[in-house]
């Protein structure tokens, strides 16, 4: 297997709903291999049927890293992931097991294979009294108040980008200088020396994997979606603001638990969403450089992603 000896990281990505699971356990038949979840959902312990998570079956077949990692009142940055997974992929490299990155958070994947820059670490101190001052004065007075101290970066955020206005307020507040003079420094490799190969699930028809997002999504409201976003709403803790609670399929089940929508607004809501999360995640994967398409739609699609892994791991 990879006869140069050059540390591989095989990264199976593609949007929601492409069937990269199942291509995952498809790939766990043949080779030793330890999978690194890049996705910024299912981190959350007590979100599990709305992330579709791996079930407890597919975790006792096929190691998942990653997984339950954060409660739903806790962040996890880029920064975070790029230096979880890519200690995970040493050490999973160093039992001799195969690391495959396998997910669909493709910042994730950006800040792991492109490199992080030195940012400040977070500082909860700093995030309670922001959040505090967006209670009382909205995320755009926050905004406007970036774009004196950072024109560039407010530049580029909306003014309800509540998780990014708050980092880049964050930097400023904590080291003094805007966070586009710290982004404006090259950054730093988590993986040197390290190649990376992307298969890139991608649907040959939009129209059917917009219906299968929407089989999807009704399949998770019948298997109990709703009382599993009932209980986080039930906790004090949590709100709206938080990137938990933002995650598509979420957002939209806790606006009707708010009394916002009804219920079958809500649905319909989270279906439009997830849609436009698989449009942007499309774009984002044919922007990356040197990916290998594969049609997540056909029935040849595991056969092709194993012929294809076969060949990077010279086997």
């Amino acid at each position: 297997m990879n006869p140069d000896h050059t540390p591989l990281l095989i990264c199976l990505a593609g949007p929601t709903a492409s069937g990269k699971s199942a291509a995952s356990m498809a790939l766990a038949r043949r080779w030793p291999i330890e999978i690194i979840v890049m996705d910024s959902a299912t981190i959350y312990r007590g979100m599990d049927i709305g992330t579709a998570k791996p079930t407890a079956e597919e975790q006792a077949r096929v190691p998942h890293h990653l997984l339950d990692i954060r409660d739903p009142a806790q962040a996890y940055s880029a920064a975070e992931f790029a230096r979880d997974a890519a200690a995970l992929a040493r050490d999973i490299r160093a039992r001799g097991r195969i690391p495959l990155l396998c997910g669909g958070t493709m910042l994730y994947y950006k800040a792991l294979r492109e490199g992080l820059n030195d940012l400040p670490e977070a500082d909860p101190e700093i995030r309670r009294h922001l959040d505090a001052q967006a209670l009382e004065r909205g995320w755009p007075a926050l905004h406007a108040e970036l774009a004196r101290v950072d024109p560039v970066t407010a530049a580029r955020l909306a003014p309800h980008d509540s998780q990014r206005l708050q980092r880049a307020l964050e930097i400023w507040h904590s080291s003094g200088r805007p966070m586009s003079d710290w982004l404006a420094q090259p950054p730093m490799p988590v993986l040197p020396g390290w190649r990376f190969e992307t298969i890139s699930l991608e649907p040959s028809d939009r129209a059917v994997l917009h219906a299968r997002i929407a089989r999807r999504y009704q399949a998770m409201i019948a298997a109990g979606l709703p009382d599993e976003v009932r209980s986080l709403h039930a906790r004090a803790d949590l709100h709206p603001g938080l990137p938990s609670i933002r995650c598509v399929g979420y957002r939209q089940l806790w606006d009707h638990l708010d009394g916002r929508i009804s219920l079958d607004q809500a649905i319909e809501q989270a279906i439009a969403a997830t849609r436009q999360l698989a449009k942007r995640q499309i774009t984002w994967l044919r922007s990356l450089p040197q990916r290998i398409p594969v049609d997540c739609l056909s029935d040849r699609a595991a056969a092709e992603i194993t012929r294809h892994c076969a060949r990077m791991l010279g086997d």
